[in-house]
């Protein structure tokens, strides 16, 4: 909750009568962000391994907590911490059930300030087996496993971190000699003896470790790594097994796309993953491949042709999976006969969820008669809450936010025709709109392009979900590139940035338009990352927008090329690099049609973004500028690609809010 007050606290200091036209409109915002405030987010969940009871953590007072409840019974919650004493402040995450469910091990900070370490608790009591941590790192720690033989705990580790290895943070200063300074975070796997405390990192140094899952005798690692640096490199992971007692790992699988989620087999024999076009680490999508262990096997799709896109799966003990797939702009979780490939939906939601790092995940438990299901959920109407139980019957366990009003949305599922191309997005209506009158929209592109907005309380990046109660219609669409419609559809804009993708989003505004109050001539366009891009490129490519708001944007794909911090993914979209084929970049970019520019672009973007680099946000901004073109350009200090101070996310949606209140009157 801390950080929250924080953010409350930051915007009443705020000065919203510089940003925001009237009265009425600050005062939303003001009740909007401080019911946001009050939101407790929820991290993961984990199901124990006999299904009858589930160990979370959430926001509570004094940093993040886990609490652990019986799914029958789930009002009677106990708290497990490494805190000392009552009172004090920690982050504790990641709970994990040792395999015979008589211990939670978990990561926390709580005696080493800033710095995670893993603690191991006694399931029944919450009580610590050892008061002190079992691990002594020494740097940033994510992904805490048990071996299945419960004789180790491991954990990706970067071992004197200079930042949080991710794409969306901050990136370190450009300063000194560049070569040496973006290979110096290396991402490897550290095990742990439980007995001992005993630690020690068996992948290589040369090798930067992005995901990884134990083999069922505990020998072995599955993972997907490539060289450094992290940040760039995941576009080419491959697969490896790595020995616990070898010094190095053995190629098993070298993919043409990206992959995701590596997970070995009940019997061992075989390590599935996720393969597809990702345009980002985290982004998970695609279809669902499995490959012998030993390479004796040809590679094998599960899941080939799917109108969907699997994101997310775990195997059964009998050797079948469960895995969840963006169904349009809604979630599925289904039952996969390995053998004969067949499906059985077993639940379908106009809903987001997760139970781990994972987008999408859940944690599964299975018994003789059913399975059990822990999850948390979250819609445009529902704020995050852990529900468990049989799918046909799930029970609400968590209540953190249940004294919270709901949030006063009335989705529409919408779908549309763009010549063959059938596509889906999602609108919210204005608060208590009069159909007889007319009101302007918002197109907001999501990020990726692979990727897909679902149901969520919170919409990212500009916090959208507050413009419905400013009297503005909201279109979240999903075009071509997007996750939801199948591969083939997630790969229909490689070499087209900008032009059926844009297509699709304009037919989309036109058949709102023709079915709703919308106006035609109020119509505004922004995003983030890839929206922020699409919304630099559509200004330069229609006038139906009247004004536009360009977030962490690209403006020019060849200078880009060499600017960004994750250049990789550009030969999986464009099929080779800039030097080799620039045609194929020059199309796609802002730049090249910039004089047809007319429409007012707020521009805006993180100073140490390496995902979209400020130079782009600059020339883009410049151009407008010269062409006497509206235009502002605000760069936030220290941000990264993802902004983490509440005071700038702030700054975003009332400047955004203002920006449109300014040019759609």
């Amino acid at each position: 909750m801390k950080k929250f007050t924080v953010f409350l606290l930051a915007l009443c200091a705020y000065s919203l009568s510089a940003q925001v036209d009237t009265a009425k409109d600050r005062q939303v915002i003001t009740q909007f962000f401080g019911k946001q405030a009050k939101v407790r987010y929820i991290y993961q969940a984990a199901l124990s391994p006999d299904g009858k009871s589930v160990a979370w953590s959430a926001d509570g007072e004094g940093g993040v907590r886990i609490h652990v409840a019986s799914v029958s019974q789930p009002d009677r919650t106990r708290i497990i911490t490494a805190l000392p004493s009552a009172g004090g402040t920690a982050n504790e995450s990641e709970p994990q059930w040792s395999p015979d469910g008589s211990a939670i091990a978990f990561l926390s900070d709580a005696q080493t300030h800033r710095q995670a370490q893993v603690f191991v608790a006694d399931a029944a009591t919450g009580a610590l087996i050892t008061k002190q941590p079992l691990s002594r790192l020494d740097g940033y720690a994510s992904h805490l496993k048990w071996s299945p033989d419960g004789k180790y705990l491991s954990v990706l580790y970067v071992e004197k971190a200079s930042r949080e290895p991710s794409p969306m943070a901050p990136e370190n200063k450009a300063v000194g000699l560049i070569d040496s300074s973006i290979h110096r975070d290396i991402q490897r796997v550290a095990i742990i003896n439980r007995t001992t405390g005993e630690s020690q990192q068996v992948t290589p140094a040369q090798l930067y470790i992005f995901e990884y899952d134990w083999s069922p005798d505990s020998r072995k690692l599955a993972v997907t790594a490539a060289a450094p640096p992290g940040d760039d490199n995941w576009y080419i992971a491959r697969l490896y097994q790595q020995s616990i007692t070898e010094k190095e790992p053995t190629l098993v699988y070298k993919p043409s796309m990206q992959i995701a989620l590596p997970r070995w087999s009940p019997d061992g024999k075989h390590i599935a993953f996720i393969e597809g076009l990702m345009s980002d680490q985290g982004g998970t999508g695609g279809e669902i491949f499995v490959v012998s262990s030993d390479r004796k096997e040809d590679l094998q799709n599960l899941t080939p042709g799917r109108n969907s896109t699997p994101s997310w799966f775990t195997w059964m003990p009998d050797g079948n999976m469960i895995f969840s797939e963006f169904v349009g702009g809604s979630i599925s979780i289904n039952k996969l006969n390995v053998p004969n490939r067949s499906v059985q939906q077993l639940s379908a939601a106009d809903e987001s969820m997760r139970a781990g790092n994972e987008e999408t995940s859940a944690s599964v438990a299975v018994n003789k008669t059913s399975l059990t299901f822990a999850y948390i959920r979250t819609s445009w109407t529902m704020y995050p809450e852990v529900w468990a139980g049989n799918l046909k019957k799930l029970t609400q366990v968590t209540h953190l936010n249940a004294s919270i009003e709901k949030p006063a949305l009335r989705p529409e599922n919408i779908r549309w025709q763009n010549g063959k191309q059938t596509v889906q997005g999602w609108l919210l209506p204005p608060a208590g709109y009069n159909p007889s009158k007319k009101y302007p929209m918002l197109v907001c592109v999501h990020g990726g392009p692979a990727w897909i907005t679902t149901p969520s309380w919170s919409a990212p990046d500009f916090n959208s979900t507050v413009y419905p109660q400013l009297g503005y219609f909201v279109f979240f669409p999903n075009p071509r590139g997007s996750y939801g419609q199948g591969e083939r559809f997630t790969l229909a804009n490689r070499r087209d940035w900008g032009f059926g993708d844009l297509q699709d989003i304009l037919s989309g505004v036109d058949t709102l338009i023709r079915s709703y109050p919308v106006d035609s001539s109020r119509v505004g366009i922004y995003g983030w990352s890839y929206g922020g891009a699409s919304s630099m490129f559509a200004v330069t490519q229609t006038r139906k927008f009247r004004a536009a708001v360009a977030g962490a944007g690209a403006a020019d794909w060849l200078s880009y090329y060499g600017q960004n911090s994750i250049d990789k993914w550009m030969k999986f979209y464009f099929g080779a690099s800039p030097y080799d084929d620039p045609e194929a970049y020059r199309k796609c970019s802002a730049m090249t049609y910039i004089k047809n520019a007319k429409t007012p672009t707020l521009v805006l973007v993180g100073e140490r973004d390496g995902e979209a680099p400020p130079p782009q946000s600059l020339q883009f901004w410049h151009a407008l500028k010269e062409l006497n073109v509206p235009t502002q350009l605000m760069i936030y200090a220290d941000e990264g690609h993802s902004f983490n101070k509440f005071e700038n996310m702030i700054d975003v949606s009332v400047r955004t809010l203002e920006w449109f209140n300014t040019h759609m009157k």
